[in-house]
């Protein structure tokens, strides 16, 4: 099992001393979250599945790819993945570049956490119609791809229409890793039919059953036997045996969050690192 951090569960001012900490431990992965920007207006901000906001506006924003660059630059071999990206709210040209930039500075090591979204406050704010993102994403993530390793790339497509463009450098990678994030029956099947993985929501062993059923389903549907990753939030572990359990599902990676305050990340962080065998 491979063991991720989610650096959006602490304060910001310790995301550097945290990944790398992370980094010295052994974890596999360290991961961002993203929005773009918060409207004031909070009337389209109610969380799915709630009755209350799911955003504070004065929350302090960052450009995910660039700070996860700055990470790069102290860190050695964690990966860099965000989760996840409102990919379909940039061009193509913007979202592309900003990956490969990351992937090239950190010799390889990001992954391209993606999602639709749930919040039409920023799309609004943006301009972009929030009822099309699912289908601005697809296509994004499908020019994306030719971006990161076609030598020259024409497209005319629903959402973005441009001549033949050169991108250079491509990717360290050969082919860099896209996860889409979302638990609806669209998002499975962008996973399923588009990616290289998923990435849940917080999840329990029982909980997450069915996401992975219909993922199977939908892999075989859409006739793809190729290499998937399965992430899954996991910040209630009880312990070893749960994570044998997760694995037996056919889980890949846990992002655990073992504290539960910023100023006990670190100790806690490490101490589940010699619970688990964490870089062993």
């Amino acid at each position: 099992m491979k063991f991720g951090v989610p650096l959006g569960l602490v304060h910001p001012a310790i995301w550097r001393d945290l990944a790398v900490e992370a980094d010295r431990l052994g974890f596999e992965s360290v991961w961002l979250p993203e929005h773009l920007v918060f409207a004031t207006d909070l009337s389209t901000a109610t969380y799915p599945g709630t009755d209350r906001p799911g955003i504070k506006p004065a929350t302090p924003l960052f450009d995910a790819p660039a700070y996860l660059c700055a990470l790069a630059a102290v860190t050695s071999r964690v990966r860099l993945g965000t989760a996840v990206y409102l990919y379909g709210l940039r061009h193509p040209f913007v979202a592309a570049r900003a990956f490969a930039t990351l992937d090239q500075i950190s010799g390889g090591r990001a992954i391209v956490g993606v999602g639709a979204g749930w919040y039409e406050g920023e799309w609004i704010a943006a301009g972009i119609d929030f009822a099309t993102r699912g289908r601005r994403l697809d296509e994004a993530i499908s020019v994306s791809r030719r971006l990161w390793t076609e030598p020259a790339v024409e497209h005319r497509g629903e959402f973005f229409d441009f001549p033949e463009v050169a991108f250079e450098p491509k990717p360290v990678q050969e082919r860099l890793p896209v996860v889409a994030g979302g638990e609806s029956k669209a998002a499975l099947r962008r996973a399923a039919a588009l990616c290289d993985g998923w990435i849940s929501m917080p999840q329990t062993l029982d909980g997450v059953r069915p996401q992975l059923d219909l993922l199977r389903a939908y892999r075989a549907e859409a006739g793809r036997t190729e290499p998937f990753e399965i992430t899954v939030h996991a910040y209630e572990l009880s312990g070893p045996d749960e994570v044998a359990a997760f694995e037996a599902l056919g889980v890949d990676r846990l992002i655990v969050r073992p504290w539960r305050r910023t100023g006990e990340a670190a100790e806690r962080l490490a101490a589940f690192a010699a619970d688990h065998g964490v870089g062993a």
